[in-house]
């Protein structure tokens, strides 16, 4: 599987779960489309026909506890952000999504379930060459004590992420990491979204984490952590930010050649820097892949290609 060429999936795979924030039963299937189509959310289950909408920023409606993509109409998929990231950081350019219900199953917390979904599936190569967004400029938000930063880098897709909780047990965390599709199953997929027990109640009461459970969160209190089976990785809390920032960048709608920093950040930083780095089109360019091949340390899939997101079920966007 060349990186010079645009990839989909050989077939459709199913996962099935409950949404996390409704507690609603949901089928999500994902399958090929066509070359440039890059990621499509189809919406089935409502009345009258289905309802697509297109992965990128500009069709983003709320990004409080999760990445809400909808249309003129209102919402159609909540909880995007983990499919997204399985997708981009696996080296998938085009998909469409179907989904039955108003979001995106939670499964284990994790993108594990959908990189395992990809790989039933397969993935292709396509006739066209592969596109990428470049970053040319650094672009910046600061949101009170938040940060987030778009710069150019010329190896790839890289995340920097930083955190610091009030909270001692997660305390404060950081973790750096060059993309590739190997690297993302290995060290990111399976990193499952965490948050603290006294937001519980709070949350509930604003109708979110109907579902959350510790089957698909991980759960501190003010001592220790309440998961009996522990963390998958030391640092597991910065590891699924890293998770996010690959799934909210992916609504860039290529992938992105930069590097990402955040401090403190959550899906409104995320988004708030991409929409910021779109906006400024002085800031970036689209190249084709034999363009990307030419610039310095770039590799191909199999040995490097760049990747490409849910908010702490029991905590707010800012960490």
């Amino acid at each position: 599987m060349k990186f010079s060429r645009q990839t989909t999936l050989r077939s459709q795979a199913t996962v099935t779960g409950v949404g996390v924030h409704s507690g609603l039963p949901v089928s999500l299937t994902i399958g090929p489309a066509s070359v440039d189509a890059g990621f499509i959310f189809v919406r089935t289950g409502l009345d009258g026909s289905d309802r697509e909408v297109q992965a990128i920023a500009e069709s983003v409606i709320a990004t409080e506890f999760a990445t809400v993509l909808g249309d003129r109409n209102g919402p159609l998929v909540s909880t995007a952000e983990h499919v997204l990231a399985a997708l981009r950081g696996m080296g998938v350019d085009n998909a469409t999504i179907e989904v039955d219900g108003p979001e995106v199953p939670i499964m284990d917390g994790s993108a594990a379930a959908f990189v395992a979904a990809i790989d039933q599936a397969g993935v292709v190569t396509q006739s066209a060459a592969r596109r990428f967004i470049q970053v040319l400029k650094p672009v910046q938000v600061a949101m009170g004590d938040s940060f987030g930063e778009l710069r150019p880098y010329a190896a790839g897709f890289r995340a920097e992420v930083e955190i610091d909780f009030a909270n001692p047990v997660i305390g404060r965390q950081s973790c750096m990491l060059d993309l590739s599709p190997e690297r993302f199953r290995r060290e990111i997929s399976r990193a499952r979204t965490f948050g603290c027990m006294n937001d519980v109640a709070r949350l509930w009461s604003a109708g979110f984490a109907l579902g959350a459970s510790f089957e698909n969160s991980v759960v501190f209190d003010e001592t220790r952590l309440l998961n009996s089976e522990g963390l998958r990785y030391p640092d597991e809390c910065a590891r699924h930010k890293v998770l996010d920032v690959v799934g909210d960048l992916a609504l860039a709608g290529l992938p992105l050649l930069g590097a990402y920093r955040s401090v403190r950040g959550g899906h409104k930083l995320n988004h708030a820097v991409l929409t910021a780095l779109m906006a400024d089109r002085s800031a970036w360019r689209v190249i084709e892949s034999e363009a990307a091949r030419r610039s310095r340390g770039y590799a191909e899939v199999g040995s490097g290609m760049v990747g490409g997101m849910i908010a702490p079920a029991y905590g707010p966007d800012v960490s």
